[in-house]
C-alpha cells in the first residue's frame, strides 16, 4: 500500500497509460480522481477500480478550459479535502514534418499537451502550497531528448514539459513540492494500436520497425509506465526532484551495433 490514502488525480485516466496508472494507484491505497473528456471510458475506469476493491470518481473536464479544470480540482478536494499527487497525463500525437502541419493542427497539439499540464497544475498547486506538500509527475516523452522523423508538433510540446517540469521544480522545492517528469519510448497504448492499423497499410510490419529503435526489441506497455508513475507519487522518490525518468527501453541511451 506505497499510497496509502493518498489522493491522487489523474487526467486522461479513461485508457492506456491513464488508465493502467489509476488502477496500480488504487490498488496501493489511493483514493483516485479520474478524469476524461471521455465520460463512457472514465466510468469504465472507476469501475473497474470498484471492483478491484478500490475507490475512485470521474469528474469530467477538458484540460484546456480554466473554468472546467478549476471545477475539477474544487469538486475533488471538497470530496477528499486534498489533492497529493497530480499527474498530468493527458496528450494528444501530433505527425508531420513541420511544413506539413497546418496551423489548426499544431494549435490544437500545442493546447493540449501543454496548456493541459499548467492549467491542472495551476488550481492544485495552490492548495499543495498551503499544504506544504505534494507531487506533480508531468509527461514529457524521450523524443524530448532526440530526434524523430515527422513529429515537429508533439516533440515541441514533450520538450517545453520537460523545460517546464525543472522550472516547476525551482519555484516550488520551497514548499516540499515535488516536480518530475516520466519520459516513455513507444507504449502500445489502445491510441497506438489504433493509429498503427489506420495509418499503415501493414500494422504488423510497423510494429516491427518500431520495435528496431529500442535496446529492449520490444515495445512498452502502459504498466510500465504505470509503475514509474506510482514510484514518482510515493515516498519512495522524495529525494528526486526536477528529474526526467526514461521508460523507454533504451531509445535515448543505446544504440544498437
Amino acid at each position: 500500500m506505497r499510497l496509502k490514502d493518498k489522493v491522487c488525480l489523474i487526467t486522461g485516466s479513461g485508457s492506456g497509460i491513464g488508465q493502467s496508472t489509476a488502477l496500480l494507484f488504487a490498488r496501493e491505497g489511493a483514493l483516485v480522481i479520474v478524469n476524461d473528456l471521455d465520460e463512457e471510458k472514465g466510468r469504465e475506469t472507476v469501475k473497474q477500480i470498484a471492483e478491484d476493491g478500490g475507490e475512485a470518481i470521474f469528474l469530467k473536464a477538458d484540460v484546456t478550459s480554466p473554468e472546467e479544470v478549476k471545477a475539477m480540482v474544487a469538486q475533488g478536494i471538497a470530496k477528499w479535502g486534498r489533492i497529493d499527487v497530480l499527474f498530468n497525463n493527458a496528450g494528444i500525437s501530433g505527425v508531420g514534418a513541420l511544413h506539413e502541419v497546418e496551423p489548426e493542427n499544431w494549435d490544437k497539439v500545442m493546447s493540449i499537451n501543454i496548456k493541459g499540464v499548467y492549467l491542472p497544475s495551476k488550481y492544485v498547486l495552490s492548495h499543495m502550497m498551503e499544504r506544504k506538500e505534494g507531487s506533480i509527475i508531468n509527461m514529457s516523452s524521450c523524443i524530448a531528448e532526440i530526434g524523430l522523423a515527422r513529429r515537429a508538433s508533439y516533440a515541441a510540446t514533450k520538450g517545453a514539459v520537460l523545460a517546464l517540469t525543472k522550472s516547476m521544480q525551482v519555484d516550488y522545492a520551497p514548499y516540499n513540492i515535488r516536480v518530475n517528469a516520466l519520459l516513455p519510448g513507444t507504449i502500445l497504448t489502445p491510441f497506438v494500436e489504433n493509429y498503427l492499423r489506420t495509418s499503415y497499410d501493414d500494422p504488423e510490419a510497423a510494429i516491427a520497425s518500431l520495435k528496431t529503435r529500442q535496446l529492449s526489441g520490444e515495445l512498452g506497455r502502459p504498466e510500465d509506465v504505470a509503475k514509474a508513475a506510482l514510484f514518482l507519487a510515493s515516498d519512495e522518490s522524495k529525494f528526486m526532484m526536477g528529474s526526467p525518468l526514461y521508460i523507454d527501453g533504451g531509445v535515448v541511451f543505446g544504440k544498437n551495433a
